[in-house]
């Protein structure tokens, strides 16, 4: 079963060209130890919540932008490998050096895939999510996760992902526990769906958002604590 290593930042927005060379850097090193894909997302429309957002996830400044992005692996051994060969590179240190964002405050977790809607076409934009759900309705958020992003595909969507929270370490300073408001009992889903463009990220989710299978009689998980957002690929390597 393939795994995800899930990432959340806050980027200042005048390191943008600084923050895409590190990443392309960090790309050309991990598709070494067995990364299939990484992927980078930069904060385009990223709406402040209520009561939890991305902005809140990472403590972001007034003058930060939201990076969402992943690494895919072909499973947890491969991941766990990888991870092991890259903090022993040399490369990665002198990389890690000169981070052009506050690294402290990034969140990461290890994720497995539950759903994963897969068409072929090239990514021009990514919404991404964090949703806390109970340990004992995951098959229950499963059901419903499968029929919404049945729907989703339909209405255009290249892929959409739902990954269970596997590996979500709790931080000194940000976690994802703490960006979704997480009790006790809640695991964390990471969630992803990529679209050709955004002109038809757009057009679908008025859609979606109109279609009524999207709405089950009773949700499994608390969607006022769910994190969205919508992302510009700056990296898909």
């Amino acid at each position: 079963m393939s795994y995800i290593a899930g990432f959340v930042a806050a980027v200042p927005a005048a390191n943008k060209e600084a923050y895409r060379r590190h990443v392309a850097e960090v790309a050309s090193v991990l598709k070494e130890f067995g990364t299939t894909r990484m992927v980078e997302g930069w904060g385009d429309d990223v709406p402040s919540g209520k009561i939890t957002d991305f902005k809140g996830a990472v403590k972001a400044k007034l003058d930060e932008v939201i990076t969402f992005s992943w690494h895919e692996y072909a499973d947890k051994a491969a991941a766990d490998a990888a991870y092991q060969t890259m903090m022993s590179d040399p490369r990665m240190a002198e990389i890690g050096a000169s981070m052009p964002f506050d690294g402290k405050r990034m969140i990461i977790g290890g994720f497995t895939p539950f759903i994963d809607l897969n068409t072929t076409g090239k990514t021009g934009y990514i919404d991404g999510s964090l949703v806390p759900v109970p340990a004992a309705n995951k098959q229950a958020y499963l059901a419903v996760a499968a029929k919404q992003a049945a729907v989703i595909k339909e209405h255009g969507a290249i892929r959409v992902v739902e990954a269970w929270g596997d590996d979500v370490p709790d931080g000194k300073i940000t976690d994802y526990r703490g960006a979704v408001k997480a009790t006790g009992d809640e695991v964390v889903v990471y969630a992803w769906v990529e679209w050709p463009s955004k002109q038809v990220r757009d057009d679908a989710w008025k859609k979606v958002i109109a279609d009524p299978r999207m709405y089950a009689d009773t949700m499994p998980y608390d969607n006022q604590r769910r994190v969205h957002g919508g992302f510009a690929p700056i990296l898909d390597a």
